[in-house]
């Protein structure tokens, strides 16, 4: 009976929150390295798989393709910015 209550508690994987735009999801960047430039603005729409941008890591340069189709609604990164992997680049809602 004690453990219906902890199989409740289970659900609580708290990385969904990710998102920060709301209802958009973050393309995040697959490696650590520098933003060498960008190839998107806030309102642009892309198709999964258009180059959002390109990033720089060990003196390679490598595009960073959108994951899913639609509108950029935030920009968190520009030019020059050091970023790891992981770290949330743009909002696509």
């Amino acid at each position: 009976m004690s453990s219906s209550p902890a199989i409740a508690a289970a659900p609580a994987p708290v990385s969904a929150p990710a998102p920060s735009a709301g209802s958009g999801s973050p393309l995040v960047a697959p490696l650590p390295g520098s933003i060498f430039s960008m190839k998107c603005k806030e309102g642009d729409a892309v198709n999964e798989g258009d180059t959002v941008l390109v990033m720089e890591s060990m003196k390679m340069e490598s595009e960073v393709n959108a994951h899913q189709s639609g509108t950029i609604q935030t920009v968190l990164v520009k030019e020059g910015d050091n970023v790891q992997t992981g770290d949330e680049l743009v909002i696509i809602g």
